[in-house]
């Protein structure tokens, strides 16, 4: 059964066929942060059309960035009497560090689906 295309883009599979595997490890790990395959295990796509084509996931990445951001601020100013600097400060960053490979691997995911050329084929 074919999976969704929700489904594919949260578990990162090849635009293709959805099913083989973008990124070699998993959304939450800090080893090969930015390493992709460069061709799909299951239906030989070529994930990497050409060097520096992920580039343009910064875009992506910045925008969980700022999200994140004004979702933590917004949080702490409704959820604390008085914050303090380290309360915005800590929970920015501790957040960024915790949840950066899973920007990463999602920006790249979504750049890949919305700007790349492989188009879904049901096998």
């Amino acid at each position: 059964m074919p999976k969704s295309l929700g489904s594919a883009i949260a578990q990162a599979k090849c635009p293709k066929c959805r099913e083989g595997n973008m990124f070699p490890v998993s959304p939450f790990s800090y080893r090969k942060l930015a390493v992709i395959h460069s061709r799909c295990a299951v239906c030989d796509a070529n994930l990497v059309p050409e060097p520096g084509f992920y580039d343009g996931a910064m875009y992506i990445s910045y925008a969980f960035s700022v999200a994140l951001m004004i979702t933590s601020l917004v949080a702490i100013n409704v959820l604390v009497e008085e914050p303090k600097l380290w309360m915005y400060l800590g929970t920015v960053v501790g957040l960024t560090v915790i949840l950066l490979p899973a920007m990463l691997r999602y920006s790249k995911t979504l750049y890949q689906y919305g700007v790349g050329k492989l188009k879904y084929r049901g096998y």
